[in-house]
This record gives C-alpha cells, structure tokens and sequence, in this order.
C-alpha cells in the first residue's frame, strides 16, 4: 500500500499538514444573546489538519489558516452514539464503505499514518467544522511539536478535492424525469 503520509519537523505550514491538540474555542450556545455583558469562551484541543492552499501558506502573509477536526473512527463512533446516532457494527461497516469511496460529502478518509492497512485506524475529516486559527499560533505550535505528518501527494490532492466537493454541491428544486 502507498502511503498516504509522510514524516516532518518543521514550521512550516503547508495544506495537508496533521496538527495534534490544537486549542480551538468553543462558544457557548447563547453566545451574543445577551451582549451587554462580557462571555467566557472557553478553548478545547483537536487535532486538526490544514486546508488553506499552500500557495497562500508560503509566505505567511495570511493571519488566518483554515482547518478541519480529525478524528479516529472509534472517537467519532462514540461520538455519534453519544448524540444519539449510533449505529450497528454492520450499520457502520457500510456506513465507512460509504464514506470511502466517497459518497458523503461531508467526511473524507484517510489512511492511517501508523497502521496504513487497518481500515479501522483510518483518520475521520469532517468538513461539517471549519476553524481559523491564527497562523502565528499554528506555525509556532507545529515547531513546538516536533515530528507530525503531511499528506503526500496524490492524496493530498484527493483530499482537496474532496474539501472542494463538499462546498460546491448544488441542490435542485426538480430534475430530469426518470427514463
């Protein structure tokens, strides 16, 4: 199997980049309900991976990068159950199956960079959940880390596409009849 990844120790960004437990705010449900007084935004980590082109990364004239939460399947399993929508072992094996090759926009599969041939340590984006994250805060974080991971090419493409595809979807009030 190729892989879908491979090993850095840099500062810099570029799209594809994996960053682990970054912090990322959180608002509160009744944010700006009540905006005479102040609200406390509180912050949890995520791992993230960027989606801002690395065209627009490379000089770092940006003040904001893009990112999307990736998850396990298992974490995003339990997530899901926890609201309400779990699924059977089969329900989900055909669930993943879907998402594989593509047929929910929404989320996107990649390999795992540690076991690339286990289906189920495969990594979960979903691009239901955009953040901007300040780009000094991201590069200064990916330097403090240490060693992460970058997609290779032509997965990174294929990502990008795949984030490209969940936007650009059009729905139409009527089509062409059945034949």
């Amino acid at each position: 199997m190729e892989p879908f990844w491979t090993s850095i120790n840099e500062s810099v960004l570029q799209q594809g980049d994996l960053l682990l437990e970054c912090w990322i705010p959180e608002f509160p449900y009744d944010f700006a309900v009540n905006s005479d007084t102040a609200v406390v935004i509180q912050a949890n980590q995520a791992d993230l991976i960027v989606i801002t082109q690395s065209c627009d990364l490379e000089h770092g004239r940006l003040s904001l990068v893009a990112m999307c939460p990736v998850w396990s399947i298992p974490v995003f399993e339990a997530a899901q159950a926890e609201h309400g929508r779990g699924r059977s072992t089969k329900a989900w094996r055909d669930f993943w199956n879907n998402v594989r090759k593509g047929r929910s926009p929404t989320l996107h599969l990649l390999a795992s960079p540690i076991d690339p041939v286990d289906a189920r340590s495969a990594l979960v984006v979903d691009f239901r959940a955009v953040y901007s994250l300040p780009f000094t805060y991201l590069a200064r974080h990916a330097e403090q880390r240490g060693d992460r991971w970058r997609l290779r090419s032509p997965f990174l493409e294929h990502f990008s596409q795949a984030f490209a595809r969940s936007f650009m979807r059009v729905g139409l009030p009527s089509s062409v009849p059945e034949f």
